[in-house]
């Protein structure tokens, strides 16, 4: 057990290394603005310029910035969501292929499951048999179990069901 967590742990050290410095900042960047703090801060800043350029030009002689529609305020908000998005997808794209791995290694591990079950079980059948004080009896399930998987056929139909879903939604 320790070895397995040993090596995930290599594994996510391995991938972090292999981060570049401007992953790892948009990253960072990224989790900041998906924060409630950053959108609060945002509102905030939005109310008050606003108001500084309505009611604190017009009541307190405040120097109004951005006279209403407030051109400069859009052109900030807009670019705050191009950074925003664009931190979020670079930070996805990272971990869609995490997952992707993570994917792979668990369809290898099910495999492997698989083929060490299925061996068991046809080491079971033959001890049953093989033990005389124990009924020999046929268990068609048993047998059945215990053929491994034909990853080629099911990987088949898993393409074919794919495209029979992806023929629907055109």
């Amino acid at each position: 057990m320790h070895e397995n967590i040993s090596t995930i742990a290599e594994y996510y050290e391995r991938h972090q290394e292999h981060t570049s410095r401007a992953q790892r900042w948009a990253e960072r960047a990224s989790l900041i603005l998906g924060s409630p703090g950053y959108v609060i801060a945002n509102l905030v800043f939005i109310a008050l310029w606003i108001l500084w350029n309505t009611a604190g030009a017009a009541f307190l002689d405040l120097e109004q910035i951005d006279e209403p529609p407030f051109f400069w305020l859009q052109g900030l908000i807009g670019l705050n969501a191009f950074i925003i998005s664009t931190t979020v997808l670079i930070r996805q794209n990272r971990m869609s292929k995490l997952a992707n791995n993570h994917a792979h290694l668990d369809l290898q591990v099910s495999l492997l499951a698989e083929e060490k079950t299925s061996k068991i079980i046809e080491m079971l059948e033959d001890l049953r048999r093989d033990l005389p004080n124990v009924d020999n009896k046929v268990d068609r399930e048993a047998d059945e179990l215990a053929n491994p998987t034909d990853t080629k056929a099911v990987l088949s139909v898993i393409e074919q069901e794919a495209d029979g879903f992806n023929c629907e939604k055109k």
